[in-house]
């Protein structure tokens, strides 16, 4: 895909960031000097791990296809993690490499000591722009915003050192077959920590070919869109959209900090876009921004909604102001990611649209059965697109994929006309602006607090990020200090899995066998919340 891409759009417009743009003749030349450095200056071989903490700037592609090219298998790797995060992912992986961002590697020269990884490359924002901005931005953000820490690491080297040694020689191109892994994507974990999803080349390709036929639906043309990328690419959501916009050979725009909305609208506003990805807690940001109404929204064609449910509020609002519909979509990480959406010229908001082709989905009772058309069960899948299985993990594997079908642990309805609708979910996973997070890991992080005797995590409903985490403790003796207790979690947890509510007790409510019953805590919070309304 990559070869065909590069070779039919090599003088088009690939991807652009911080007002620079890499064309796809200039991404293959600086993704094949990587994999040269790769294959020729590093002791990589073909299979190792590779772990990539960027967030959406021009090196990240560069990295991407330049390791995948080498034969490398990439793990995406989240630039918030905190150091428990990150030396849980970097062992459980085997990464022997590491691309890292240098503004947030104080995390990694933390943990790498206790790790596997032998190799480090370190970028700084702009080192893929002109000469003269190049120095200036990161001039800036070094020495007068200081968002760039001194760091120390063994066997380290720049990114731009890295393309300079590889430019010199040839590399020998990775041939895999269509079951070799290609990537580990990581998703929480439900005893505690996260594991990876073992996605292939060919569950990435045909989740690729299965989208680009909905992408036709609404009307974009090979060669002539470009799409604003707010979302991180680390995200499996975003990751994806990105390969089927390469593979139609348009334009991504890339976007380091969406949370940055006054950066967000001045970059949007700086391309005649034509479409767009985004989460409802985005949409609904936007929508507020002062600044968004004033922008050209003339060439939208679609927008794409995905990892948590879009709110027919939200929907109707970026309609109103944009004229575009915004197409809603559904899936997992372990499905590459992409289940069902929406089509071009037949949406309805409030569903996840149809399957993709070649995609075959059942909804099943606790038992398994197959229920009725219009009764609600969980929702299993089974496509090219399902992933091999969960790394390193085959008990989980056997839990999640039974008889060649993933289950989801989400619980649909099938209308009538084939359309599918969330309506719950069977699983505990709390979703935070599309983000899992598993109360076991939160849970698992408290039970080290020393004055914390019982713990539990729950998801409650929140209007700007669909849910945030309230936490339910119960003291071993005294009182807790709340101030302290965030504090020990922040130093553990990623910003979005912190709790916004806590909640002490003196015990919490368990089943006869002691296990504590998430399940009360969540009902009795829904009645005090709608006692208030």
């Amino acid at each position: 895909m990559f070869d065909h891409c590069v070779n039919t759009f090599a003088d088009k417009p690939a991807t652009s960031c911080l007002g620079h743009t890499l064309s796809y003749g200039e991404l293959e030349k600086l993704s094949g000097q990587f994999a040269s450095f790769l294959q020729n200056h590093t002791d990589l071989k073909s299979g190792d791990r590779i772990a990539i903490q960027l967030p959406n700037i021009l090196q990240y592609p560069v990295v991407l296809f330049g390791a995948m090219r080498a034969g490398l298998i990439v793990v995406n790797t989240n630039p918030l993690y905190s150091e428990r995060e990150l030396k849980h992912q970097l062992n459980d992986s085997g990464a022997k490499a590491m691309v890292v961002l240098a503004n947030i590697a104080k995390t990694a020269e933390a943990v790498i000591p206790e790790t596997g990884v032998e190799t480090v490359i370190v970028t700084e924002v702009a080192d893929l722009h002109s000469p003269v901005k190049r120095t200036l931005i990161n001039t800036v953000l070094k020495h007068i915003r200081k968002e760039v820490p001194k760091t120390s690491f063994d066997n380290v080297l720049s990114l731009r050192q890295a393309l300079s040694k590889g430019s010199s020689g040839q590399f020998t191109a990775a041939a895999p077959d269509a079951e070799a892994l290609a990537l580990l994507q990581y998703t929480g974990g439900t005893t505690g920590v996260s594991k990876g999803a073992m996605i292939s080349h060919r569950n990435l390709m045909a989740n690729v070919l299965q989208s680009k036929s909905l992408f036709e639906s609404y009307g974009l043309k090979m060669g002539e869109e470009t799409f604003i990328a707010p979302l991180p690419l680390y995200h499996i959501y975003s990751f994806m959209l990105a390969f089927v916009v390469m593979l139609q050979g348009n334009h991504s725009v890339l976007i380091p900090n969406p949370r940055d909305l006054d950066s967000l609208v001045k970059a949007m506003g700086k391309w005649s876009w034509t479409g767009m990805s985004g989460i409802n807690t985005l949409f609904v940001q936007l929508c507020k921004h002062p600044g968004f109404r004033d922008l050209d929204f003339s060439k939208v064609k679609v927008t794409l909604s995905g990892g948590m449910a879009l709110t027919a509020g939200a929907a109707k609002q970026w309609k109103e102001i944009t004229g575009a519909e915004v197409y809603e979509g559904y899936g997992l990480t372990e499905t590459s990611p992409v289940v069902s959406i929406n089509p071009g010229g037949h949406n309805q908001i409030g569903t996840i649209g149809l399957p993709l082709p070649g995609t075959e989905v059942k909804l099943v009772d606790d038992d398994g059965n197959e229920v009725e058309l219009g009764e609600r069960g969980e929702l299993c899948v089974r496509g090219p697109q399902v992933m091999m299985g969960y790394w390193q993990r085959p008990d989980e594997t056997e839990k999640t994929i039974k008889d060649g079908w993933l289950h989801t642990g989400d619980v649909a309805v099938v209308q009538e006309d084939g359309y599918l609708k969330i309506v719950d979910r069977k699983k505990d996973m709390i979703l935070v602006s599309g983000f899992n997070v598993y109360p076991n890991e939160i849970e698992d992080v408290l039970s080290d607090h020393p004055n914390i005797a019982e713990c539990a995590a729950i998801g409650v409903p929140d209007e700007k990020s669909g849910e945030v985490v309230k936490i339910f403790v119960a003291p071993k003796e005294g009182s807790i200090d709340e101030n302290e207790l965030k504090g020990f979690l922040r130093e553990r947890l990623t910003g979005y899995k912190m709790p916004r509510y806590i909640e002490v007790r003196d015990e919490l409510p368990k089943t006869n066998v002691g296990k504590v019953l998430r399940r009360t805590l969540r009902d009795e919070e829904l009645a005090k919340r709608s006692e208030s309304a």
